[in-house]
């Protein structure tokens, strides 16, 4: 499977945008250092590092000349699940991102508690997402950044 397939059912196509980059990742920084207040719960720690994570999937999914389908269900799913293809981020890691992306369901719409070891391996994993993906645009798409 490739990004191309997925067109029109998951993923538009778009032009790779240096602007759109730069803001995303700058986003994804703020996040990352809010997630590690002390003060906030770890529900908002975890939000503030969840977000990170998709932002740094946004970004990877556009240097790539993608984007989501964010009018039809499930673009969560789809910006993690693509980052194999996009920036060949290990399966292993797919997993674990995708992990995080199902407890922020449970705890967004059903009230679950975030424990503070979910929060934890969320920041972990949007700080390791975040330097892949910045090594990768380095690697392949420098002129993005």
């Amino acid at each position: 499977m490739t990004l191309k397939n997925l067109l029109g059912i998951s993923l538009d196509a778009v032009q790779a945008d240096k602007g759109f980059v730069a803001k995303l990742l700058a986003a994804a920084q703020r996040n990352i250092a809010d997630a590690q207040l002390a003060g906030l719960s770890a529900e908002n720690r975890f939000d503030a590092a969840y977000k990170a994570i998709m932002q740094v999937a946004m970004v990877a999914l556009n240097a790539n000349g993608f984007r989501t389908l964010t009018s039809k269900p499930g673009h969560h799913q789809t910006a993690i699940q693509t980052l194999q293809l996009s920036v060949g981020l290990p399966q292993t890691k797919v997993i674990v991102l995708d992990a995080l992306r199902k407890q922020r369901n449970l705890s967004d719409y059903s009230g679950d508690l975030i424990p503070d070891a979910a929060a934890a391996e969320c920041l972990t994993s949007a700080q390791e997402l975040f330097s892949h993906v910045r090594i990768w645009l380095q690697a392949n798409r420098p002129d993005l950044l």
